[in-house]
């Protein structure tokens, strides 16, 4: 099989043009691929599919086989693909995902090193994706508002208004701690923390505690954050079927959403992530959600499956 390894910010996958490949398995294929002593090495598999609605499909499978709706590093590079391997010579382009229709910016760099370059078309360097709508039902998160409601004195009459108040700052209690947790999806279900020091939180022990909570029927991406100022956040991220990675886009995007919802930040707000930084901006009137942030290619190769 014919792959390309390329990464958002350090969130990496093996990508595979299905134009041309078939991947029998894809489930199987992403565990033995994202193997990172006996396999190629990714957070999981992406793979860039033909569509009847979009320009292109993402399907993308996380490290342990799970299938996933969306990944906003993933589909960043989805873009740097399709463009720098000649798939497409448009700048904007639509793509089909479990999560919905995205549609994305791509900003074209010459290079520099390239004599002709004023006559090259140039590559990929950064994409601008529109995320859409947050999502702040708990019960299309999915969040189990019932959690939450056992931790609060109300009334059986209260009950359906309590389960489609949206969560925001809620206390839940997860292992021996109670968190005042933010509940988002970005077409995949996000919880976010604030914690003290984002650096010494000891995420392989508290990560798969919110992972597996009961509170997240469909499991869940965790992210921990500090507030540094109005525009800026620090983020480590536990997402669910992969652990620890590096970035995470949908997560960044859920995390702008729940500051600027708590009046921590002001609209537009750069996420630290450990490896690099995002810029959102969640315009409300439209209720769209935007992310910018680089891709990069990293290798290519063949394996043997």
């Amino acid at each position: 099989m014919r792959f390309t390894k390329m990464h958002g910010i350090g969130n990496d996958y093996v990508y595979v043009n299905c134009f041309q490949e078939t991947v029998e398995n894809p489930p199987e294929v992403a565990v033995r691929v994202s193997d990172r002593h006996f396999g190629i090495g990714s957070d999981g598999l992406i793979l860039i599919k033909p569509s009847d609605r979009a320009d292109f499909q993402m399907e993308m499978y996380n490290a342990d086989g799970s299938l996933g709706a969306m990944c906003g590093n993933g589909i960043r590079c989805v873009a740097k693909y399709v463009y720098d391997y000649g798939l497409t010579d448009k700048t904007r382009i639509s793509v089909e995902t479990a999560s919905g229709m995205k549609y994305l910016d791509l900003m074209i760099e010459q290079s520099r090193q390239d004599p002709d370059c004023a006559n090259a078309r140039g590559k990929v360097s950064q994409v601008r994706v529109d995320m859409g709508a947050p999502i702040l039902e708990p019960a299309r998160i999915p969040v189990d508002s019932s959690v939450f409601h056992s931790l609060s004195a109300v009334s059986s009459k209260d009950d359906t208004r309590m389960a489609a108040r949206p969560i925001i700052s809620r206390e839940m209690p997860v292992g021996s701690e109670t968190y005042a947790v933010t509940c988002v999806s970005m077409g995949n279900p996000h919880c976010i923390v604030p914690v003290e020091d984002v650096d010494a939180l000891e995420i392989e022990k508290i990560g798969p505690l919110f992972e597996t909570h009961p509170a997240f029927p469909d499991r869940v991406n965790t992210e921990f954050i500090k507030v540094i100022d109005r525009h800026t956040v620090q983020m480590r991220v536990w997402e669910r079927g992969s652990g620890e990675t590096l970035a995470c886009g949908t997560g960044a995007c859920a995390v702008a959403v729940a500051c600027i919802l708590n009046k921590w930040t002001d609209n537009e707000v750069t996420v630290k992530l450990r490896g690099g930084d995002l810029r959102i901006a969640w315009d409300q009137e439209q209720d769209t959600v935007y992310m910018t942030g680089p891709a990069a290619t990293v290798f290519e190769g063949e394996i043997i499956l």
